[in-house]
């Protein structure tokens, strides 16, 4: 079977659209996921009674359910309780869902050092905050990636990201090698630069710690 590029050319544009959706779920899901494991990790570590156990609760209920369980439920399960929300909504809460926990984790560690190291206002911004960021960072980046790939199973919500247009296309067409081509270099596109300024970001911190 060879190779059609004229596929490649007349469909691109819709693999562009939905790479621009792909961006948008998967970037205010990531950003509520920051915040959702800063607050986490700030309960762990302040060791709040009631609200480190709700935190432990949801922290073990959001890593041991698959991601596509909980997109189900939002979009199918809150619409029985009376709550109705757009797939896109049901996206960015469910990878928020899914991350926070993951992020808290990650951020737990840099957070640890920077409350064990509280000293005076000096010491903080210019030793522990730095350590703590560095503790941190890696962990981060790699939970950023994570929900970017996670991000392909909105798909099931009937949500035409980049995942989406490449089964419609398959469907239609049965030009799985084309579409699958399309599908690596937009997932390239995404990922090759965050995981390149995360690698950046953590020699920059190392260096600066030394």
């Amino acid at each position: 079977m060879t190779f059609d590029w004229s596929f490649v050319q007349r469909y691109a544009p819709f693999f562009v659209n939905g790479t621009l959706m792909t961006l948008f779920i998967s970037v205010f899901g990531i950003l509520l996921a920051i915040a959702v494991g800063l607050v986490c990790a700030g309960v762990e570590i302040a060791r709040i009674p009631v609200a480190r156990q709700i935190v432990r609760i949801y922290i073990e209920l959001s890593r041991n359910t698959p991601l596509l369980v909980q997109l189900y439920f939002l979009y199918f399960g809150l619409p029985k309780l009376g709550v109705v929300w757009s797939a896109e909504t049901c996206a960015i809460v469910g990878l928020g869902f899914l991350g926070g926990s993951y992020m808290a984790e990650a951020m737990r560690g840099g957070l640890e050092a920077y409350v064990l190291g509280l000293t005076s206002t000096q010491t903080i911004t210019r030793v522990i905050l730095p350590q703590a960021v560095s503790t941190a960072i890696p962990g981060v980046v790699a939970n950023v990636i994570f929900l970017f790939k996670e991000s392909s199973v909105v798909s099931a919500i009937a949500l035409a990201d980049v995942m989406y247009m490449a089964k419609d296309l398959i469907g239609m067409y049965y030009s799985t090698y084309e579409s699958l081509f399309m599908l690596v270099v937009a997932y390239l596109v995404i990922l090759l630069p965050i995981s390149i300024f995360g690698t950046w970001l953590e020699r920059r911190f190392d260096y600066e710690r030394r």
